[in-house]
């Protein structure tokens, strides 16, 4: 069988091929955008059960600091437990996302030595993965200050 000629220099075979490569390359890229989609779905839940626990917390101590009501344990509890359970869905959103990430390039990089992708373009950094330890950061120093009383807050 006679392999077609394009004009270009090259069979369609071999055009075919290409076109396999990089179909699959940007498969990978999506793939990475879709973890970091997961991630931002994790950031915005924790970031609410963060915001919502110290709302509460903060309300309640105000009522309570200005005499308005007698000192109850319960609102302080469940504001803990709000920032405390977003800091615990956060580090578990940082951990699978970090563990799924490796694999990815891990993968990547056999395609790559295999020949089967092509391999010029990085994997950069996850803006994504930076802010969610940002805002980790920003809940451990929250949670400090409402159970030791300690802190900017």
């Amino acid at each position: 069988m006679a392999e077609r000629s394009t004009g270009t220099g090259k069979s369609s075979d071999e055009i075919s091929v290409e076109l396999s490569k990089r179909r699959t390359g940007m498969s990978f890229q999506r793939t990475r955008m879709s973890a970091d989609r997961t991630l931002m779905s994790v950031i915005r839940t924790s970031l609410s059960l963060i915001s919502y626990g110290f709302t509460i917390f903060q309300f309640f101590e105000k009522l309570h600091d200005a005499k308005v009501l007698a000192p109850a344990h319960a609102p302080r509890n469940f504001g803990t437990t709000l920032v405390a359970l977003g800091i615990v869905l956060l580090v578990l959103g940082i951990v699978y996302h970090l563990r799924f990430m490796i694999g990815l390039r891990e993968q990547r990089k056999r395609m790559v030595a295999d020949g089967l992708i092509h391999g010029e373009s990085q994997f950069p950094p996850s803006l994504t993965l930076v802010t969610a330890v940002i805002l980790l950061a920003i809940g451990l120093v929250a949670i400090t200050s409402m159970v030791f009383q300690v802190g900017p807050f």
